[in-house]
Formats: structure tokens, sequence, C-alpha cells
């Protein structure tokens, strides 16, 4: 019975990990995209999609990896180029996805999904309990170890890594020291979308196998939460994705056992828990200061 929850628990977290992480990476740079939940739908239709018409999963969680950073790169160009607020921009993105992408996936609804099966290791899969929830996932959630892994190297280990955070704290000094600040933040914002782009694959050829519109139903608000959360760390983001994904699920065996709340207060407690948690770390000025980028949200012209 545990092993079965814990099994629900690592597919229900694996999409806000994956998306949080992509998240996590733009906003190191400066940039605050609010448009992971357009962003991940996006890559949802996408991935469904190409799936669907190629017969292949894992065409399709290219296809959603695609979808999600070719259209992120519409973000880039208008608050970096155009240098547009990146608050309205962001929610006019995440408007413009929910909107295309059930424009775009009305032709596969109630088509059957092909699910991305998992990825069995032989010998290692039979270990009792550990076999089935290590050894025994699919391709997404073990990326999503790559990324925490790879993303936490790459931000404090490597010297491109210091670079894109000295754009994120001061991006006029890193400007003065010769590094190229809208290049860095485009190549972020790309990551970005692709993350949140494979996050929404996860959700169409994993979590739920097939199309319905608005399927990301606000994770990509709890990811970016996570980010917060996680006071800009991958290691912190990928325990609090995990303590959401418990979150999720818990409430839908709350429903299942019988217990007498309505169902529509057990479904709203991820949200309310998100809530919960930025209020708590709102109270700790003292160190979302120090972990905040300075420069998150600040545009940048460089001849200015």
């Amino acid at each position: 019975m545990f092993e079965a929850i814990l099994l629900t628990v690592i597919t229900a977290a694996t999409p806000l990990v994956v998306a949080a992480l992509g998240e996590l990476v733009t906003e190191r740079s400066g940039v605050l995209n609010l448009g992971v939940e357009g962003m991940m739908i996006m890559g949802a239709v996408s991935a469904f999609a190409a799936a669907q018409l190629t017969g292949s999963p894992y065409i399709g969680v290219l296809a959603g990896i695609a979808g999600g950073a070719i259209f992120s790169l519409l973000f880039a160009f208008l608050t970096l180029t155009l240098v547009a607020n990146q608050v309205a921009t962001g929610l006019a993105l995440t408007i413009l996805g929910l909107g295309l992408s059930g424009q775009l996936g009305e032709a596969f609804v109630g088509k059957p999904g092909i699910k991305l099966q998992p990825i069995v290791f032989p010998v290692l899969s039979d270990i009792p309990f550990l076999g089935r929830v290590l050894f025994s996932q699919d391709l997404i959630f073990y990326l999503s170890i790559v990324l925490v892994i790879g993303i936490n190297w790459f931000l404090f280990r490597s010297r491109t890594g210091l670079k894109m955070r000295a754009i994120g704290d001061n991006h006029a000094s890193a400007h003065a020291l010769g590094i190229n600040v809208i290049r860095t933040r485009y190549l972020a914002v790309m990551f970005g979308g692709a993350c949140a782009g494979l996050a929404g694959a996860q959700l169409s050829l994993v979590y739920t196998p097939q199309w319905v519109e608005n399927m990301a139903a606000g994770r990509g608000w709890i990811a970016l939460a996570l980010v917060v959360f996680a006071s800009w760390r991958p290691w912190r983001l990928l325990a609090g994705g995990y303590l959401f994904g418990a979150v999720t699920i818990g409430q839908l065996h709350a429903q299942a056992f019988g217990i007498g709340v309505p169902s529509q207060l057990l479904s709203a407690l991820p949200y309310a828990a998100t809530i919960v948690v930025l209020v708590i770390i709102s109270h700790n000025r003292r160190t979302t200061l120090i972990n905040t980028p300075a420069s998150l949200g600040k545009p940048f012209v460089p001849d200015r």
C-alpha cells in the first residue's frame, strides 16, 4: 500500500520539479517568467500530438521540450529585446498558451494516449520496495534527477554558472566586465521553457496519458512558488517538489477513504499549501533577500 502511494507521489511530483528547475535557472539569470503554466500546457499538447502522429512517446517528449522552448522565445523577444514588462508578459504568455493549446489540441480530445513506459533496470528493479520506486520509472523521472544534479553543479561549480549568477545579482556590473547579458538571458529563458515543456510532456504521456484542455491545472503556478520555497537552490527544490506532490496525492487518497470533508476543499489543498508556504517564507525577509537574485525582474538595456 505504502509503495503504491509513494509511486503516485513520484509521478505527481516530477512535473513540478522539472518545471521549477527550469524557472530556477531563468530567475538565477535575473529574468522573472510567470508564463510557466502556458509553456507547460504547450509542451503537453505538443508532446501528445507528436506521439499520436508518430506512434512514438519518445518523439513526443522531444516535441514537448521543443514546444516549451519555442514558446519561451516569444517571452524572451518581448522582454529582453523589446524590454516589455516581465510580469505582464509572463501573464499574457500563460493566457495565450491556455487558449492556443486548446485550439491545437481540439482534434486530439478523446483519443487514447500513448504512454511513456517505465525503464526497468534488470536485477535492481527486483529489490524489495526500492526496486519499483527507484529502478522502474519513466524516462522523465530519471531526467529530473539528472537535472537537479547537473543544475546544482552548473550554478555553483562551473565558470559559466558563476557568470550567470553574476548577471542575476547585478547585470550592470556583469555587462561592464564583458559578459553578454542578453545572450545569457535568452539561453536561460529557453532552458526554462524547455524544462516546462518537458514537464508538460510528463503530464500528457505519463501522469494522464491523454489530452485534456487545461490539464496543467495550476501546476505552473506551484512550480513558481517552489522556486521561492527552495530559496533558488536545486536540492531544496527537489525536496519541496515531493512535499507538494505528497499533498496532491494525499487529498486524492483522502477522498477515496471517504473522509467527511467536501471534495472541493480537498482538491484545493495543494494550492492552499502553496499560499501557506509563501506566507511563512515572507516572514523571514532576511533569508529571502539574501537568496533572491538582486536583478530579478529588472529590465536591462546595454546602451543605457
